[in-house]
């Protein structure tokens, strides 16, 4: 570090000195620093308590416990000139259990900090610019917490722990060096985030964003193909017994299933979605023309459909560039509704019967006249 003297151009260094030989304490000198102000570990943050040991079946204790502006615990370990080689660990157990705390374990916890100085839900609601203590979420998300680090050095099995509970678990953990430096009797402290580097820390974190966003996309995949496949196998007896179709159709974790209407391009589908349900005649042939002029030669016939079958004035007609639909929607439940497969089942079955009793007739005579 470099004291800068404009008026004569020069850059004086300044002499740099390790925590003991200025004979400072973690608890009494470093800790203090930072309840004063923790803004020194690079950003806005909200001490509730220091010496934590609230913690049952153990005598440990935590240095500093915080509050970050998203309302997550931040677990703050301070070692001095070495950060020893278990400090991941330590506070990996502080940051477990302090998993589970809750809104109001975590303001009694304040208030105890604060003792008559102050009210805690009055100072967490300053905190977060004023915001109602009702409507302040804390610590909300197990697994979510965050730990600071703070040393004059790390060791190197520290850093690579570090990197791998970050860069492969996603745990939200931050390395700070600190050095004192004097300057005749004036101390100055430097203080540097080593973890992650800053410049690429953003990117990092939007990484990680991605990577859990992905996972839980996936995850929820799975479960949605699971659901469809139970209620497919659940449908298809009935599905079968009420369309004469599906015989050939396995239960599948697709939303649709075709029957087979004796054409090429044109099905009988029943469609499940996670909120409605769906019957419909599907008609995408391999020539566009074809499926639009099938689509028309039905429109044109759509008044007599009507007279003819009372059910078929409820049905959607769709003319899309490429595919074309007539089908009934039913959106009172959808999949995730379990408790109302049954109804649904119904719905599908008897509306996929009326399609057939409607369609199949004129479907076979348009084939017919076209050859």
């Amino acid at each position: 570090m470099f004291l800068i003297d404009t008026q004569n151009k020069k850059a004086v260094s300044l002499e740099k000195k390790s925590f003991s030989e200025l004979r400072l304490s973690e608890r009494y000198d470093l800790q203090e620093w930072i309840i004063d102000n923790p803004n020194i570990l690079g950003e806005n943050l909200l001490i509730i308590q220091k010496e934590f040991d609230g913690f049952s079946d153990t005598s440990e204790r935590l240095d500093l416990l915080a509050l970050d502006e998203n309302g997550r615990i931040v677990v703050i370990e301070n070692k001095l000139d070495d950060s020893g080689k278990d400090v991941a660990w330590q506070a990996l157990k502080y940051v477990s259990y302090c998993a589970t705390l809750t809104k109001s374990e975590i303001c009694e916890i304040y208030q105890r900090y604060l003792g008559t100085s102050g009210v805690a839900t009055e100072k967490i609601s300053e905190f977060y610019d004023g915001q109602d203590y009702g409507s302040i979420r804390l610590n909300s998300v197990e697994g979510d917490q965050r730990i600071i680090l703070v040393a004059a050095n790390f060791r190197k099995e520290v850093t690579s722990t570090v990197l791998w509970l970050r860069n492969y678990h996603s745990v939200d953990i931050t390395c700070i060096k600190v050095a004192p430096y004097k300057d005749g009797e004036k101390l100055y402290l430097d203080v540097e985030q080593i973890i992650p580097i800053q410049d690429v820390g953003d990117y990092q974190i939007r990484l990680t964003a991605k990577k859990q966003e992905e996972t839980v996309t996936s995850n929820e995949e799975v479960a949605r193909h699971k659901l469809r496949y139970r209620f497919w196998e659940k449908a298809l007896p009935v599905l079968r017994e009420k369309t004469g179709l599906y015989n050939n159709v396995s239960p599948t974790n697709d939303f649709w299933l075709q029957g087979a209407s004796g054409h090429s391009g044109l099905v009988f589908s029943a469609v499940a979605n996670m909120k409605s349900f769906r019957a419909e005649l599907f008609i995408r042939t391999a020539d566009v023309e074809r499926t639009k002029r099938i689509y028309q030669i039905l429109q044109a016939k759509k008044s007599e459909i009507e007279e003819k079958h009372e059910f078929a004035r409820a049905w959607d007609w769709n003319e899309n560039p490429k595919t074309c639909n007539i089908g009934i929607r039913f959106t009172e439940y959808g999949l995730t509704d379990e408790e109302h497969w049954d109804s649904a089942i119904e719905f599908l079955a008897d509306s996929v019967a009326d399609l057939v009793k409607a369609f199949k007739p004129l479907i076979n005579a348009i084939e017919r006249n076209s050859k």
